[in-house]
């Protein structure tokens, strides 16, 4: 294997909890929180910046390969957030979470030319172990190898009411039809696209977060890692 401790891959939809789910994973495991989804939402932010339109795949995928080149996105780890984001030094963590631009980071996403700019990033900081990676495609794409592989969902409703009890508890406007409906289109957007579309892989365990608490979550993720790891 070459490593050490293990890579833990958590893929799902948007809404599913991935995000506080593996922060609590990492921090009960003791191992290190990559947020690849971060990553897409920084470049998607970038973009919107400088006036680049997120379904502009070709500047959008130089935009992407030049804030890697001069390693303009910057990862620390935060006790309360998980991971703090910076772009080109400026603290984006509040900013990359906005509405559109987790639509504009579905997106950007779906371009080849992007996916290629980060993945070498997402496989160096997970290539030594020890680490909690989540997104869309981990499991699939960019460590098919990982040696402990989650696919964490909910029904829609679910995942929507999350998400709507999450922004108007940050003062937004908006409405749970509203909600509903942007976590239906980004689902239709992450499962459809033609590069590396969201899905569960062969081997990975699914664990369904409906009627479930995160702390349940994570105990049986916690529970079947240390298993791998000890077997």
């Amino acid at each position: 294997m070459g490593r050490s401790r293990p890579i833990v891959a958590i893929d799902g939809p948007a809404g599913a909890g991935k995000s506080t789910v593996a922060k609590r994973l990492a921090d009960v495991l003791g191992y290190v929180l990559v947020d690849t989804g971060a990553m897409y939402r920084a470049v998607a932010l970038a973009a919107q910046r400088v006036g680049i339109g997120w379904d502009e795949a070709e500047p959008v995928g130089e935009l992407a390969r030049q804030l890697v080149a001069r390693s303009a996105l910057g990862f620390e780890r935060d006790p309360e957030r998980g991971v703090r984001v910076r772009l080109d030094g400026a603290d984006v963590t509040d900013a990359i979470r906005a509405p559109e631009i987790g639509m504009g980071a579905s997106t950007v996403s779906a371009h080849k030319a992007v996916r290629d700019a980060l993945l070498a990033m997402q496989r160096q900081a997970g290539r030594s172990g020890g680490v909690v990676l989540e997104g869309r495609d981990i499991g699939t794409v960019v460590f098919p190898e990982a040696d402990a592989k989650f696919f964490l969902t909910a029904r829609p409703e679910v995942r929507a009411r999350r998400r709507f009890d999450e922004l108007t508890a940050r003062g937004a406007k908006v409405s749970f039809e509203q909600t509903l409906d942007e976590v239906r289109q980004r689902d239709e957007q992450d499962t459809t696209r033609a590069v590396a579309p969201l899905r569960q892989a062969p081997d990975a365990t699914l664990v369904d977060s409906s009627e479930i608490g995160i702390e349940e979550a994570v105990a049986r993720m916690a529970e079947r890692v240390r298993a791998g790891a000890s077997g």
